[in-house]
C-alpha cells in the first residue's frame, strides 16, 4: 500500500513555508512538525521581521507544536525542515526530545552535523529529501540579494 503522507509530502509543505519566507524577504527556510500524519505546526524564518536572530523556522515550529500539544516535549513528532538545522536549533530540538528530524538541503558550514552538535539519543535524523528544490530556493534568494546590493 502506498502511503500518501510520506516524507516527500511533508517536505513539500515545508517548502511552501520556505517560499512564503522568500516572498517576505526572509532567508527561505520552512518547517512543519507532524504527529500521526497531521501537521501541528507550520513556520518559516522570521529573523528580519522580528529583528530576532533566534527566530529560525525550527524555533518557531517548536514553539507552535509545544503550544498545540500543551507540553514541552515533542514525543512521536517529526520535524520537516528545508535546511539542515543549525547548532542553536539542534540544541532546542535536543531539549524538545523530538523523535525525528528530516531536512532537505545540507548546510556544509553551519549545519548541526558539520558543527558536531549532539542530538537527543532517541532522535533520528536524515537529510536529502527534496534537497535540490530546497537548495535552488536558497541559492536564488542569495543571488537576488547580492544583485540588489
Amino acid at each position: 500500500m502506498i502511503d500518501p503522507f510520506d516524507d516527500t509530502y511533508f517536505m513539500k509543505r515545508a517548502l511552501f513555508e520556505a517560499q512564503t519566507a522568500y516572498e517576505q524577504g526572509e532567508i527561505p527556510v520552512g518547517a512543519v512538525i507532524v504527529v500521526n500524519n497531521t501537521i501541528i505546526a507550520r513556520a518559516h524564518n522570521l529573523t528580519e521581521r522580528l529583528t530576532d536572530v533566534t527566530a529560525h523556522a525550527e524555533m518557531q515550529a517548536i514553539t507552535a507544536a509545544a503550544n498545540y500539544l500543551g507540553g514541552k516535549y515533542l514525543h512521536k513528532c517529526t520535524l520537516y525542515v528545508t535546511l539542515e538545522p543549525c547548532q542553536m536549533c539542534a540544541g532546542a530540538l535536543y531539549w524538545s526530545q523530538i523523535d525525528r528530524i528530516v531536512y532537505g538541503a545540507t548546510d556544509e558550514q553551519r549545519g548541526c552535523k558539520a558543527m558536531g552538535t549532539t542530538l537527543h539519543p532517541k532522535t533520528k535524523i536524515e537529510g536529502g529529501v527534496l534537497a535540490a528544490a530546497s537548495t535552488e530556493l536558497l541559492k536564488r534568494f542569495f543571488v537576488e540579494k547580492r544583485n540588489l546590493n
